[in-house]
């Protein structure tokens, strides 16, 4: 059992190390940018402005260091991210009651792995602007709920505080933290404070968070719809472009929940076996709650339903770990023999099914690759059309972040600044040939600080790297490959070309071969 609670902190730590070396989201250049002078210092009073008006204070700080002592490597975050969810995943277990038997603890402790760091979940470890956004609150609230459970309430109130600092999803673990003190009976002091620490949190944060609907995505008050993401977060493991059994299944998660919830809060004394375990349910469902709030189903996320988002399943992640223990707790006498079977089969089914979420999440930041070279060649036009801030470009540089580094790759030998002679690179035939080497420039006016798509084939295999040169074959420009084209059965690739250049030329490489890619009808 052990070993099997190993292979998923193993599979998630390997994808996190593999994944891309570029930041490519927008939230991380906005946030250094704003918490980064020019020359690379950190500017201390931007660290605790909001962020998506939220607070965001760990997270700037992770930012900064990583590309201030790393290099801005995304992959350092993706590990971390990894790190503090397998770490939960201790926390979780030294909160699993003494009655439990040993055997039925390891399985737990595997069901706690596969659900944290599954499948679904993996666009944390893909990004780590994802990750670092929610990872930290969310682990500093379980941090909480563990505390308040052993009845430490000084270390539970310094880990909500410390979750309120990371980002929303640190807002509630307040009241979580309340409820676990009340369910051991604690004196009323102990119960009442974080209860009126939470009300204070959260008035603040709406008195203070700027206005418009950024915080509150949308300001209709659309129950439907609301009730629809409250229930597909819940249920997001279970579903990856079906928000209809994501919505079936949380619900169900949440009827269960009160279910087995409702007979300790009628016998307080006899709770404080479970109430860490009640104290993360109602975490998980007030995280639940928040998505709902702050957004609503929308047609650009699969499937509509914007609860199916894999970071949103990290409310669906800690609600099931604490239903199995509940489950459990509350039915000693099922066999063990059936107990192992089910925690072991819900962590693999759901993680089987998340892969469909994980392709998804590598699909949608294949092309976002093009952000390296765009920052690079400070194509600013391209960086704000891919909603990335310019403004980073100075700061990234003065930290040494990638891509402003010494092995800085276009994906081949060809580096910027190289020269190619052109009037020996043959031209690729266009799509109309039946061979397998063949290609095509999609955009029809080739520009400098302008997203170039198109697709090439060379041998029936996918090029090595794109590359783009001026009329004196000098490479300005690059790009990324094996971009998902939905209307070929191959990928495709985007480029960029530094501002002001003209004459521009695509050269596609593949091994030691270049060859010329032309628009159609040239």
């Amino acid at each position: 059992m052990t070993v099997l609670a190993v292979v998923p902190v193993g599979l998630a730590l390997w994808t996190a190390a593999r994944t891309s070396r570029l930041h490519v989201l927008l939230d991380y250049w906005h946030v250094l940018a704003k918490i980064t002078s020019d020359d690379g210092s950190l500017v201390p009073g931007q660290v605790l402005t909001y962020h998506l008006d939220q607070p965001f204070a760990v997270p700037s700080l992770l930012f900064w260091a990583d590309a201030a002592w790393f290099g801005g490597d995304n992959r350092v975050l993706t590990v971390l991210t990894v790190l503090l969810l397998a770490g939960a995943v201790l926390l979780l277990r030294g909160m699993l009651p003494s009655t439990v038997p040993p055997v039925i603890k390891a399985a737990l402790t595997a069901g706690f792995a596969w659900l944290l760091l599954s499948s679904h979940l993996a666009e944390l470890w893909l990004q780590g602007t994802n990750g670092i956004s929610w990872v930290p609150a969310v682990a500093c609230g379980v941090v909480a709920v563990a505390a308040a459970h052993r009845g430490q309430v000084w270390w539970a109130w310094g880990a909500a505080l410390v979750a309120c600092l990371c980002f929303g999803a640190g807002l509630p673990v307040w009241f979580a933290v309340a409820v676990a003190t009340w369910l051991r009976g604690e004196r009323i002091g102990r119960v009442v404070t974080p209860l009126l620490a939470g009300l204070l949190v959260v008035a603040a944060w709406f008195l203070t968070k700027p206005a418009g609907p950024q915080s509150l995505a949308t300001t209709a008050i659309d129950p439907d719809r609301r009730l629809s993401v409250f229930g597909a977060a819940l249920g997001g493991l279970w579903a990856v472009d079906t928000p209809v059994v994501a919505v079936i299944a949380g619900g169900a998660t949440v009827a269960a929940l009160v279910l087995l919830t409702l007979p300790a809060f009628r016998r307080t004394r006899e709770a404080a076996p479970v109430a860490g375990w009640i104290a993360l349910a109602v975490y998980a469902l007030l995280l639940a709650g928040l998505v709902a709030l702050g957004r609503s189903t929308t047609v650009a996320v699969a499937g509509g339903n914007v609860g199916l988002l894999g970071r949103y399943g990290l409310a669906g992640a800690l609600a099931t770990c604490a239903l199995l223990v509940l489950v459990v707790v509350a039915r000693p006498a099922l066999p063990q023999r059936y107990v192992v079977t089910a925690v072991v089969t819900l962590g693999l089914v759901t993680h089987a099914i998340g892969g469909g979420t994980q392709d998804q999440a590598r699909a949608n930041y294949a092309s976002l690759g093009l952000a390296a070279v765009a920052l690079r060649v400070e194509a600013r036009e391209t960086l704000t059309a891919m909603q990335i801030e310019p403004s980073a470009i100075p700061a990234a540089r003065a930290l040494g972040a990638y891509p402003f580094t010494d092995d800085f790759s276009l994906g081949c030998a060809h580096q910027l600044g190289q020269s190619l002679d052109l009037t020996a690179v043959p031209v690729l035939p266009g799509p109309a040939d039946a061979g397998t080497t063949k290609g095509v420039v999609d955009t029809s006016v080739l520009a400098g600080d302008t997203v170039i798509s198109g697709w090439a084939l060379v041998q029936g295999q996918v090029p090595d790297c794109v590359l783009v040169t001026d009329a004196a074959g000098t490479i300005v420009g690059g790009g990324v490959t094996n971009v998902a084209r939905p209307d070929l059965a191959w990928p495709g690739w985007r480029a960029v070309a530094a501002p002001g250049a003209t004459g521009l030329s695509v050269v596609v490489a593949s091994g030691d071969a270049l060859y010329r890619v032309e628009p159609s009808g040239s």
